[in-house]
């Protein structure tokens, strides 16, 4: 916590940030969070298809329909979360509801086939609490139950009571409040989809009242992020309605793993902002440092002349063709920029760093 506290410290010590930054950092976690939520759910948006679709409203190369609706609705709930947070007094249970509502849409029906193959379905219900029973399989290949249907309602309420009451107290630090309400609410696990996203746009509410920055879980290491929970569960038990009042003791390594995630957060947001512009750029959670100043160069020229050519780069970059070709290959192949076959349009992906 020292370390928290010692980095937190820094974060506020750069404030009041300039616009120009504070909308840089807005658009860096707007891109980030809806895709890497999105992504630990299954969503297979690539990241330069969440940014051209966000930012601009445009579909670059095939995407699935509902990939590219969930999307846009997960970010209109982070948009509906920043306001919240800043306007509201308390957390309610008629908010979490209405985010899921947002995010799901509308009722839905899933099909399935056993392995007896029996065919089954069932309904999923937006901004409703479940009205079947949940449960993951572990690991070891056992089934982890969540709260039932009957006992979520009052579940539920209890979760959002106690944290109104824990926030006026303020006896936990906003990481620690955090992580306890992330832990409790996935126990309950009180819809039948969205649970892991609704999660975590409350854990970024309590962040956001709380005057720290908002934290990605990045689906690269979402590994991370489950063996901590899973670790939280062996401490507290199988028992739904333990861990929906579980302590701050029992899910210790939840706690560090969220603690640890904030200051990588805030050392990644000081970086972003005291890089130098001319070579470093940021992509998808991570600083990328370009050792070529020609890498550079390309880049600022693609933003500016999306429709540019080979020969037009080669004369600006003053190489020849074959190398320009490398670098856009190169470039294309990390998802730094896309290109679009049928306007032959570029676009930058990766994010210039301010200084």
């Amino acid at each position: 916590m020292s370390k928290l506290t010692e980095a937190y410290d820094r974060w506020i010590s750069l404030q009041p940030f300039s616009h120009e930054d504070s909308a840089r950092l807005d658009r860096k976690f707007m891109l980030a969070f809806n895709y890497n939520s999105n992504h630990i759910e299954g969503n297979t948006l690539t990241y330069g298809q969440t940014e051209v679709l966000l930012l601009m409203g445009e579909v670059i190369g095939s995407a699935k329909m509902k990939d590219l609706e969930d999307m846009k609705a997960h970010n209109l709930c982070l948009n509906l979360m920043i306001e919240e947070a800043k306007t509201s007094d308390h957390l309610s249970e008629s908010f979490i509801k209405r985010l899921h509502q947002v995010m799901l849409r509308e009722d839905y029906t899933v099909y399935r086939e056993l392995p007896s193959g029996l065919k089954t379905s069932y309904v999923v219900h937006a901004g409703t609490y479940k009205t079947r029973p949940n449960s993951v399989i572990t690991p070891t290949g056992e089934r982890f139950e969540y709260a039932s249907v009957e006992e979520t309602p009052s579940l539920m309420c209890d979760l959002i009571q106690w944290y109104n009451d824990e926030e006026k107290a303020g006896n936990l630090n906003p990481v620690e409040l955090a992580a306890l309400f992330h832990y409790r609410y996935i126990r309950i696990h009180p819809f039948e989809d969205g649970n892991g996203r609704i999660a975590r746009l409350i854990v970024n509410y309590i962040l956001l009242r709380h005057n720290y920055p908002m934290i990605v879980v990045l689906s690269r290491k979402k590994r991370a992020y489950l063996n901590a929970l899973t670790l939280a569960d062996v401490n507290v038990g199988i028992v739904p309605s333990d861990g929906s009042c579980a302590s701050l003791d029992q899910i210790k390594p939840f706690v560090k793993y969220m603690t640890d995630l904030m200051i990588s957060e805030i050392n990644q947001i000081i970086s972003f902002l005291n890089a130098d512009a001319k070579t470093t750029w940021w992509y998808d959670g991570e600083t990328v440092k370009f050792r070529s100043p020609k890498t550079v160069l390309l880049l600022q020229h693609l933003q500016k002349n999306p429709k540019t050519t080979i020969a037009e780069l080669s004369s600006v970059l003053d190489i020849n063709t074959s190398a320009v070709q490398k670098q856009l290959s190169n470039l294309l192949s990390k998802g730094y920029i896309t290109k679009d076959p049928a306007t032959n349009r570029y676009r930058v992906i990766a994010v210039s760093t301010t200084k």
